[in-house]
């Protein structure tokens, strides 16, 4: 899987230079092929590089962050922007939201978790580029997109490299491989993710309890469960329950 092309958008150099320092690009399959501190310089590298993946900051000269993303979405509607901001507003998140922007990271950056966002977008992104891909040309895109599609519609059973060569008739390490190859992430971290987004959909579009919401995204032990949840949002699955629906009912 080719590497993803990452842009840099922020005034401050420094912020600029610690992403590019202190984040392990090569290792989650990205690099840096440029920088923008302004809106149209940023507008302008974007058309150049057209890069995967633009990483940008709000309150930026000349034109803000969000107007950027407003305006370079006509004619790139495929690339994706992830917002780290020092604004913990939720009315800019509400218009992230409506941007479709990937994800809103807080300054000072938190490098590990940031390394989540960029893996949970490039499975966002295979997500994406497989459904709207109708006719397969190579075997092992035809594979990996029927495991995922089983993982979906299993995710409350036990899902294990070993169950998932016993359904497909193939070797445990070959399927480990493909995550890595096709999706650019490992096994553990895609069912890890699948798994979080079903249970936190779960927990805004239904009254279910915890453990239920636990079971129903395949976590037996509710604590695990509890453990994971909030090593990947920052929060529990109840403080993400109350936080948004409180949010809701204050913008309502």
């Amino acid at each position: 899987m080719r590497k993803l092309k990452v842009l840099l958008v922020d005034d401050e150099i420094m912020i600029r230079e610690g992403f590019k320092r202190l984040f392990d690009w090569e290792s989650h399959g990205c690099e840096v092929i440029g920088e923008a501190s302004d809106g149209m310089e940023a507008l302008g590298q974007i058309d150049a590089l057209l890069p995967d993946i633009v990483i940008m900051d709000i309150n930026i000269p000349v034109m803000n962050g969000l107007k950027v993303i407003e305006v370079s979405r006509v004619k790139h509607p495929k690339i994706a922007y992830v917002i780290v901001s020092g604004y913990d507003d939720f009315a800019y998140c509400r218009k992230a939201l409506r941007l479709q922007i990937t994800d809103y990271i807080l300054k000072p950056v938190n490098y590990e978790e940031f390394g989540s966002c960029i893996d949970n977008l490039k499975i966002s992104m295979y997500e994406n580029k497989a459904s709207a891909q109708q006719d397969f040309e190579k075997n092992d895109e035809r594979v990996i997109s029927s495991i995922t599609r089983y993982m979906q519609e299993h995710l409350s059973e036990e899902i294990s490299l070993s169950v998932l060569a016993d359904e497909f008739h193939l070797n445990p390490q070959y399927i480990s491989q493909l995550f890595k190859s096709e999706i650019g992430v490992g096994f553990l971290a895609y069912l890890t993710n699948i798994r979080i987004e079903k249970a936190k959909k779960l927990l805004l579009s239904t009254a279910l309890s915890v453990t239920e919401t636990a079971t129903r995204a395949g976590y037996s032990d509710y604590r695990v469960f509890t453990k994971v949840f909030k090593k990947a949002e920052g929060i529990t699955p109840s403080q993400f329950r109350r936080e948004f629906l409180s949010r809701d009912k204050q913008d309502m």
